[in-house]
């Protein structure tokens, strides 16, 4: 019988965005989905982030041996550790710049900082770390990735009355037809107030690249076309679901997930 794992995005599904994972929602049925499956947490964000919001269940439960980081949509990879002295080591990793060149790298830099300079004419918060090289992808936040929580809404709500976001995304895109990266790059919306953009196939599927032959799962809140999860969420199937929170991810794994998959071993038995 194939090896099974259950992947989950991080903010919007296991997290509140940019939040602390909170161990009284998910921290026991994460626990019981460990004792049928291994777990991934394919994210955008980079290491630091994931292992900052995810620390209570990487640190403190028996689940961190049966979980799989996978930050920049997978391009990066943590195995599980092996001991209770030993933590998530990176494997491997992919370089946008290197796929790119250099030059082709710097001019879209060059595109990003443009457009940085025009969105802040709005009226939205700007705080900083704008642009974030993660090696594999770059993320785009106009407002900055250090805004806090009421700065994120206060952007939230402009993107929604002006649609800024879709805007610029297409400014980009018309952008990067003109320096010659219109069949070699993506750009998704990230989250909530950012764009990732990252060569051509390097979205969430590129995770699977490090399971091959095994049985996938996934959950994930950005699934719509435009979403960075709808890649990996169209691959799963039957076995793709979406969320709207931390609260309802815990309802798909208890209710849809561990049952399906304890239901399938015994008729395989």
């Amino acid at each position: 019988m194939n090896k099974t794992i259950v992947m989950f995005d991080m903010d919007g599904t296991l997290t509140e965005p940019r939040q602390a994972f909170d161990p009284s929602v998910l921290g026991a049925p994460l626990f019981y989905l460990s004792e049928v499956a291994e777990i991934g947490i394919v994210t955008g964000s980079d290491e630091n982030y994931l292992t900052e919001q995810m620390r209570s269940l990487l640190e403190k439960s028996s689940c961190r041996y049966k979980t799989h980081l996978l930050p920049c949509n997978g391009t990066k990879y943590y195995p599980p550790p092996q001991t209770a002295d030993d933590f998530h080591k990176l494997s491997s990793q992919e370089s946008m710049r290197d796929k790119l060149g250099s030059h082709y790298f710097h001019n879209l830099i060059k595109e990003i900082m443009t457009y940085q300079c025009e969105i802040s004419n709005h009226p939205i918060p700007l705080t900083g770390h704008f642009i974030n090289y993660r090696d594999s992808m770059i993320n785009w936040c106009p407002i900055g990735r250090n805004a806090n929580n009421k700065q994120r809404k206060e952007f939230q709500n402009l993107d929604k009355n002006l649609n800024l976001r879709r805007i610029y995304k297409e400014k980009l895109e018309n952008s990067i037809t003109t320096i010659g990266l219109k069949d070699l790059i993506t750009i998704k919306m990230g989250g909530e107030t950012s764009f990732d953009i990252f060569p051509n196939g390097w979205n969430k599927t590129y995770a699977l690249n490090r399971f091959e032959g095994w049985d996938v799962w996934f959950v994930g809140d950005r699934c719509s076309e435009t979403g960075n999860d709808y890649e990996l969420y169209k691959h799963c199937g039957q076995q793709g679901f979406e969320t709207s929170g931390p609260e309802q991810t815990k309802e798909i794994i208890l209710e849809k997930i561990i049952p399906t998959i304890k239901s399938r071993r015994v008729s395989n038995e």
